[in-house]
């Protein structure tokens, strides 16, 4: 594979500059130092303004703000910071009688079970309400209502 002769191979594609014909030789904006040269320091920094005193830096307060998501109460101990005491905590459940036990002891009646067959429900902590309460400082924080 020889090149035609008269037309010399390129050896490497052609710049950018050379490809749009935009010169290179133009002047910097501003002055650049030339090697072994220290810049004079203009428009580093600019000279403080005697009119005004200089500002005082005043210490900046900064407070750290804990938004906690809202807790859902289920069956089951929660773990949360106590709203009243503002201590980690993993809830305390206690058992009261709800709606659902009562509406369960009066099917049972209907049912025929009214020789103390009736009263099961009141046994049952999975038919009865849930209050979380705090075991630091015993503050009712939450409850779940079976209905």
């Amino acid at each position: 594979m020889s090149a035609p002769s008269g037309i010399p191979v390129p050896s490497a594609p052609p710049s950018y500059e050379e490809t749009t014909g935009i010169s290179v030789n133009y002047p910097h904006p501003y002055p650049v130092p030339g090697p072994g040269q220290k810049p004079d320091g203009k428009g580093m920094n600019p000279p403080p303004y005697m009119g005004q005193p200089a500002p005082v830096n005043n210490p900046v307060t900064v407070q750290t703000v804990y938004v906690q998501q809202p807790v859902v109460f289920y069956d089951r101990p929660v773990q949360m910071c106590c709203p009243s005491c503002n201590q980690m905590i993993v809830t305390r459940l206690s058992y009261d009688s709800g709606a659902l036990t009562w509406l369960s002891c009066g099917g049972l009646c209907l049912l025929g079970c009214i020789a103390g067959c009736c009263l099961i429900p009141f046994c049952i902590d999975a038919l009865k309400d849930v209050d979380h309460t705090c075991p630091n400082c015993n503050a009712l924080v939450g409850s779940y209502k079976r209905l």
